[in-house]
């Protein structure tokens, strides 16, 4: 069940998938856009930056600070743009992978949020996106991205 308050978004999902699998569609370029992605650099090293284009217009930028494969990944993250109201490297996301059974409990925690509203959006982003990765890491097709047909 996702929680939202205006510092963190809390969600946890069970993915039928081992957390190696799991991991390689949170690191992996190609298998990021399955579910996630269009485009842009995605190194996941310490200490890199990336720029992850889930439409066009939106850009999310940041920077890779922890990669503990197949167990954590963590980075900063913001908006590309000079409205953006989450700025470059002004959230940090975490997902943490727990093998459950013959699948993966996956926990996103997005903290740092600027208001209300960044955690509201980002809460239901957050929400659409697990859902396709659940689908695409379980091996499954999560279909067309609505957002890319806005």
């Amino acid at each position: 069940m996702p929680s939202v308050d205006t510092k963190a978004v809390e969600q946890e999902i069970r993915i039928n998938a081992r957390p190696e699998t799991v991991f390689a569609f949170l690191i992996e370029q190609a298998k990021l856009r399955r579910w996630m992605s269009i485009g842009g650099s995605w190194d996941p090293k310490p200490g890199n930056p990336f720029r992850l284009e889930m439409t066009k217009e939106d850009i999310a930028v940041g920077t890779f600070v922890e990669v503990r494969p197949p167990e954590r990944l963590v980075m900063t993250w913001g908006w590309d743009g000079d409205d953006a109201i989450t700025k470059p490297g002004s959230s940090t996301l975490e997902f943490t992978l727990r093998p459950d059974g013959a699948g993966t409990l996956l926990r996103l925690v997005h903290r740092d949020l600027p208001t209300p509203e960044s955690a509201e959006q980002h809460a239901k982003g957050w929400e659409y996106f697990l859902g396709r990765l659940e689908i695409a890491a379980a091996g499954g097709d999560p279909g067309p991205d609505k957002l890319q047909e806005d």
